[in-house]
């Protein structure tokens, strides 16, 4: 008999650590719903803009207020999901989904106005709705967050569209305008770095799974 094997020594077994079950976050949630809400919020800023004769101050202040609203809602939702561990890829895919519909209606809606010139609607437009398609291209080998250059041009853009928004004095024009120009710029640079980051993703996707 092996004498390593007799005592308390022979009924010992091999100790295994207990892992904790991982968390599953719910899909319904304070920032999820705080991101639906935002989706929400479009048609009635839509509704507040266009009312009366499109330029009338009051109607115009109200829209202001409501964008302003909805936009304050994407910086609550996300700095609550990552406090309280509610990070999910639904948020990840409909956060951003849920800025472009906001900053997509107020554009189009200066445009049709006559506030904006369709061009730099268009511009805009171009870049988000590739970016949007990009993300379903790539979803199956993962989800690519907000970048910091595309949380600036975010910011940037609703800056910019508020002063386009608000019944300002035409000295302001200038203003505006710069910060739009900037905004422009913002959303083709980090277009084009989406782009890059998608096409890197897949490929690693690709080589994982063997393909």
């Amino acid at each position: 008999m092996n004498p390593a094997a007799t005592g308390d020594d022979a009924a010992a077994e091999p100790v295994h650590p207990v892992l904790p079950e991982p968390t599953v976050v719910p899909v319904l949630n304070v920032a999820n719903v705080l991101t639906l809400s935002r989706l929400v919020l479009v048609p009635v800023f839509l509704l507040a803009l266009f009312a009366g004769d499109g330029h009338d101050t009051t109607w115009r202040l109200i829209a202001t207020g409501v964008f302003g609203i909805a936009s304050i809602t994407d910086h609550i939702d996300g700095k609550l999901a990552r406090k309280l561990g509610l990070i999910t890829d639904f948020g990840k895919i409909a956060d951003p989904i849920a800025d472009k519909a906001l900053t997509g209606a107020a554009l189009i809606g200066l445009s049709v106005l006559g506030d904006l010139p369709w061009w730099v609607t268009l511009v805009i437009a171009a870049r988000e709705i590739g970016v949007t398609l990009l993300r379903f291209w790539v979803i199956r080998h993962g989800v690519i967050p907000a970048s910091p250059g595309g949380k600036l041009k975010t910011l940037t853009q609703i800056f910019a569209i508020t002063l386009f928004l608000l019944p300002l004095p035409a000295g302001w024009l200038p203003v505006a305008w710069t910060v739009m120009a900037l905004a422009v710029a913002l959303t083709v640079v980090t277009g084009v770095d989406y782009v890059v980051r998608a096409v890197r993703l897949r490929a690693r996707g690709k080589r994982a799974i063997g393909q």
